[in-house]
């Protein structure tokens, strides 16, 4: 292989066209240029120079040498550039989260991505197991889960706390548990879980979710309101999938006696070094949602 040392020095001879000048520029001797030179025509056992004192000329193949290598070199320094830069606004950056939360943090994370065009975003809306699984496989390089990591090798902290609530049609007014009962619920994936954590603490009567005749079940998080709206039945879910609801004036929320809400995790995989790029995108998340321990 060629030393690319060698190669450095007879580029830069040929590009100020004179041996003290060369040398002056690599800061080196005049003897060192002339060496590194001929130890490059050794390696290749051709000529390259056609010396006149401190002047030369190129042979052909010196021609064919300088034009080759100093494509190499450019080639070299904009790997170590590529290699050693990390900017905060270019590169593609993997997130994952529940749906909820999703629904307030992705059009947000678009309006950067507007403002910084060599940034690329992949977010995926996905279970808290899910979630969980992509950080340790390494597929995503961060997430959003609404409790703390199982796995030791992932680090959870605690952006927010996400009111639940209870969402009815627009004409329903008096919450009672006989109400609910008569109105049936609206499942979701997460709507037993989140059904028994809000009327378990607000309702004597409550006992399990079985009680409560099931009128419709959706997997889409924007649509898990849509049956409400027409009076299907009622629904329990996260504050921010409710705010982005597009038929507010078709829904009713009531205001419980007892609050309960639902811790919001960022999770990454312990040990993992971030590029700027994801340190930026995570301070946005922290921005957008941390610190709101009170979710109006």
């Amino acid at each position: 292989m060629i030393n690319p040392v060698w190669l450095k020095t007879f580029v830069t001879l040929v590009d100020v066209g004179h041996f003290t000048r060369a040398a002056d520029s690599l800061h080196m001797t005049q003897s060192g240029v002339s060496q590194q030179v001929k130890k490059l025509e050794e390696h290749l056992s051709v000529e390259l120079l056609m010396r006149e004192g401190k002047r030369f000329s190129l042979t052909d193949r010196g021609q064919k040498l300088y034009q080759e290598a100093k494509r190499l070199l450019e080639s070299l320094n904009n790997l170590e550039r590529k290699v050693i830069d990390d900017p905060p606004y270019e590169g593609r950056v993997s997130i994952m989260s529940p749906g909820s939360v999703g629904l307030k943090l992705y059009p947000q994370l678009l309006d950067l991505q507007q403002s910084h065009k060599e940034l690329v975003l992949e977010y995926r809306f996905a279970s808290n197991e899910d979630v969980e699984v992509a950080v340790l496989e390494d597929r995503i390089d961060f997430g959003l889960m609404t409790y703390p990591a199982k796995s030791l090798d992932v680090v959870s902290s605690q952006l927010a706390e996400e009111a639940l609530l209870l969402v009815t049609p627009a004409e329903f007014c008096e919450v009672t548990w006989q109400n609910l009962l008569s109105l049936g619920l609206v499942d979701h994936p997460d709507g037993k879980h989140h059904t028994s954590l809000l009327l378990s603490a607000n309702f004597e009567d409550f006992q399990h979710v079985g009680q409560i005749p099931q009128k419709a079940f959706s997997n889409q998080i924007s649509l898990i309101l849509e049956p409400v709206s027409r009076g299907i039945g009622f629904a329990v879910l996260p504050n921010y999938a409710v705010k982005a609801f597009a038929k507010q004036d078709l829904i009713r929320v009531h205001s419980l006696s007892n609050r309960v809400t639902e811790p919001l995790y960022l999770v990454q995989r312990k040990g993992r070094l971030q590029p700027n790029r994801v340190k930026y995108l995570m301070s946005e998340v922290y921005r957008s949602v941390g610190c709101e321990k009170e979710v109006s």
